[in-house]
């Protein structure tokens, strides 16, 4: 079965850190692209970052260039998004989506699969 779960949200307070996870099963990553998003309530769907399949170029939007960084860990099938400076605007359910030719973060749509999603809160 292909699955991907993603884990690692939670509360936390502003300026602090997470690390969540995007884990991989009945698939092999190594040959997908992975991109992140989220979305807030009563918001649109965003890209928050993004990492090739085999020469890991990665892109980051704008609102988290500098706080966040992505990874991918081919042993473990598992791609992280490490997010540091968290600010209330950071609130939102995150979401890993995965695709073999996926080139970017701009067409959602073209990602094969998606996660369940995992809640990140930003809140004192």
């Amino acid at each position: 079965q292909v699955q991907l779960v993603e884990s690692g949200g939670g509360l936390v307070q502003p300026g602090g850190s997470l690390r969540l996870s995007c884990a991989a099963s009945g698939f092999t990553l190594d040959y997908y692209a992975i991109g992140w998003f989220r979305q807030a309530p009563g918001k649109e769907r965003e890209g928050v970052s993004y990492i090739s399949s085999r020469d890991g170029i990665t892109y980051y939007a704008d609102s988290v260039k500098g706080r966040f960084t992505i990874s991918r860990d081919n042993a473990k099938n598992t791609v992280y998004l490490q997010m540091n400076s968290l600010k209330r605007e950071d609130t939102a359910v995150y979401y890993c989506a995965a695709d073999p030719w996926a080139k970017g973060l701009v067409y959602p749509d073209e990602y094969d699969y998606w996660g369940q999603g995992t809640q990140v809160t930003v809140s004192s």
